[in-house]
């Protein structure tokens, strides 16, 4: 069989073509799944698409009346998936559940710190051999309060991070991580979380309940010298309202690795294009700003888990297995 995989990076296709040899061919390609790509997949009964896939009821559609049978999609959100028009065409999905938390939670301390200590105007300024430290003055991290919100896997990691900063902890979550306790981690309410700490960083999946998480309410709430960092899904920040406190002088830093409207702009080179997204033309102009393009999770080791884990969905499938990685299981459409 020959499987088409759509939004691959040039890091990933041999990553990707080595995990399938000798089991079925690959054909990688670099353009994402939209509704402009979905005919290019006609014939092909297994498909492969990254996270920022257009899955939704239109593109299915083209997808299951060119003969695909089954979706593998390399991550593990699914928010970008309507799961019920892929059950209503009996199209299996099935999605990874699991890979490296380190991965992510090790990048949203890399933008933390990033913000924190200026890094990125630093070493501008040494390239045009400006070795001035003004405006340049960050803070200890030890002995200050992190809230995480949302403490699952990738939350956890990011709070043993934090204990070894020596910080305080403070969680959000619908349900307790006894190893976050253990940390010492005290868990509050949301809006008690956002008034208190000095850094806070999103670990939450992108929900109706999570949606704009992170709004007007809660970033007046939040110190003037907060850091937030979103390295989960770009929906959890109104963006909007994020401009509108930063244009206000308001905190220390935010590191972004994730934006609401991402989709068509991350992976992308638009450099000689420039962009029509005047909110996030914004969010790069400020100098407490950092955005990276959704690469928190590009680590060789987590991109490597999520590729063996593709293959075992595809293996499965073929094999009329489920796992838990399956969202949308095989069954025969409705006559």
């Amino acid at each position: 069989m020959e499987i088409l995989a759509f939004g691959v990076q040039s890091d990933e296709k041999p990553l990707i073509e080595r995990a399938f040899a000798g089991q079925h061919d690959v054909r990688c390609l670099d353009v994402f799944l939209t509704e402009d790509t979905a005919p290019i997949a006609a014939g092909y009964e297994v498909i492969s698409t990254s996270v920022n896939a257009d899955l939704g009821g239109s593109v299915l559609q083209t997808l299951a009346a060119g003969g695909t049978q089954m979706i593998a999609q390399r991550s593990t959100g699914f928010n970008n998936i309507d799961l019920d028009v892929a059950e209503r065409l009996a199209l299996q999905v099935a999605r990874v559940s699991y890979y490296s938390p380190h991965s992510v939670a090790e990048f949203a301390w890399t933008l933390a710190m990033a913000v924190n200590r200026r890094i990125v105007r630093a070493v501008s300024r040494t390239r045009d051999f400006d070795f001035r430290l003004d405006g340049l003055l960050g803070r200890d991290m030890h002995g200050r309060t992190a809230g995480v919100v949302g403490t699952g896997k990738i939350g956890e990691a990011f709070a043993r991070i934090a204990h070894g900063f020596g910080m305080n902890l403070l969680g959000w979550d619908i349900a307790e991580n006894p190893a976050c306790t253990a940390l010492g981690m005290t868990y509050v309410e949301k809006e008690r979380l956002f008034t208190e700490a000095d850094l806070i960083s999103l670990h939450v999946p992108l929900l109706p309940a999570t949606h704009h998480i992170i709004g007007e309410d809660a970033l007046s709430a939040m110190k003037d010298d907060a850091i937030l960092v979103n390295s989960s899904r770009g929906g959890l920040v109104d963006s909007t309202a994020l401009v509108a406190a930063l244009r206000a002088g308001r905190f220390t830093g935010v590191g972004l690795d994730v934006y609401e409207a991402e989709a068509g702009l991350f992976y992308v080179d638009k450099s000689m294009e420039g962009i029509d997204d005047d909110t996030l033309a914004r969010l790069v102009t400020f100098p407490n700003v950092i955005v990276t393009s959704h690469q928190a999770y590009y680590t060789r080791d987590a991109v490597g888990q999520i590729i063996d884990a593709t293959v075992r969905n595809v293996a499965d499938y073929l094999a009329g297995r489920r796992s838990e990685n399956v969202l949308v299981p095989a069954h025969v459409a409705a006559p």
